[in-house]
């Protein structure tokens, strides 16, 4: 696992990062964030009243005189986040409701994000996911030409790494959905330095099996070809045929895949989110994630059963992605 990140770690110390944490008195995030600062790696930002945070930090015997804490309810901008805040929602917040959303972490930290004061933002630990991801998709929102954001986990059994999505966000992503998805998680692959060679799964291969789900799986393929012809990718496929050479030698020896793809990309959410944790459980992968794609910059979600382990890799995720 820990080649996965040395490279983003270097990048990130030679390119300081600012990362928000809205969860301040959570003592993961608070021992995650010594870490983060004292290693270097980024500049951490704890938001929370700053002689609470501190004094978590003394009961749990964490030094944080390497993060930054902001307190929303005393920050000195606070009047300039309320007035981009406004302008941004565009008349569906008056500057009053501003003042009450933005007393909301999430919501404060994603201004710091948006208004560039801050590079990244990782919640969760406390939050639900929507909690999380529903002031970014107002505020950030997603980037050009890409309609929903998705939740990938790269995959990690020693030298062995790959992508796979959608695992959290999207439950029944449609034909357009699923060409999105794969262009987003080639970008995400790349920046794991895994070479992307995308299979669309399902449960037929290149039209063994008729039916609308696989139909809507070889139209998601040929709007990916269409819209990006420079990604290395193909469907649908079964599993084994994306993956098994001997096997994608016989049920699709056209393919430019050749049972070689790192980047799997399932039909629905119920596949994703079951096929990556019996990967994780029955094949002892590392699944690191789930990294948010689509946005304009990197909000990331934490499960609520995270450790501060967890908590420091996906910050380190999250300021690679803003490099």
């Amino acid at each position: 696992m820990s080649n996965l990140f040395d490279n983003l770690t270097a990048k990130l110390k030679e390119n300081g990062r600012r990362i928000v944490f809205p969860e301040g008195l959570d003592e993961r995030i608070i021992t995650a964030a010594s870490r983060l600062g004292t290693e270097g790696i980024v500049v951490p930002v704890l938001l929370g009243n700053e002689e609470e945070v501190k004094q978590k930090a003394s009961e749990i015997g964490v030094d944080v005189s390497n993060t930054e804490i902001i307190d929303p309810n005393s920050y000195h901008a606070f009047d300039e986040l309320v007035a981009s805040f406004v302008e941004r929602r565009k008349g569906k917040a008056t500057e009053e409701d501003a003042r009450k959303i933005l007393l909301d972490e999430n919501y404060f930290g994603t201004m710091l994000v948006h208004t560039g004061k801050a590079d990244g933002l990782v919640s969760g630990a406390v939050h639900s996911t929507a909690d999380t991801v529903r002031p970014a998709l107002q505020i950030i929102k997603t980037k050009e030409g890409i309609k929903k954001t998705s939740g990938v986990f790269i995959m990690v059994r020693g030298d062995e790494k790959y992508v796979f999505a959608d695992c959290a966000i999207n439950i029944a992503p449609d034909s357009q959905d699923l060409a999105e998805i794969a262009a987003a998680s080639a970008e995400t692959a790349n920046l794991f330095d895994i070479d992307p060679r995308i299979a669309m799964l399902s449960f037929s291969t290149k039209g063994s099996a008729k039916s609308e789900e696989t139909e809507k799986v070889s139209e998601a393929v040929r709007i990916a070809k269409e819209q990006h012809p420079d990604l290395v990718l193909d469907g649908e496929f079964q599993f084994d045929a994306a993956f098994v050479p001997s096997v994608a030698e016989k049920k699709a020896p056209d393919s430019v895949l050749k049972g070689d793809a790192n980047v799997f990309v399932f039909p629905g959410l119920e596949a994703g989110n079951i096929g990556y944790k019996i990967a994780q459980r029955l094949g002892n992968f590392d699944a690191v994630g789930p990294i948010l794609q689509g946005l304009n910059k990197p909000v990331n979600d934490l499960s609520r059963g995270c450790d501060a382990d967890d908590v420091y890799k996906l910050a380190i995720i999250t300021g690679a992605q803003a490099l």
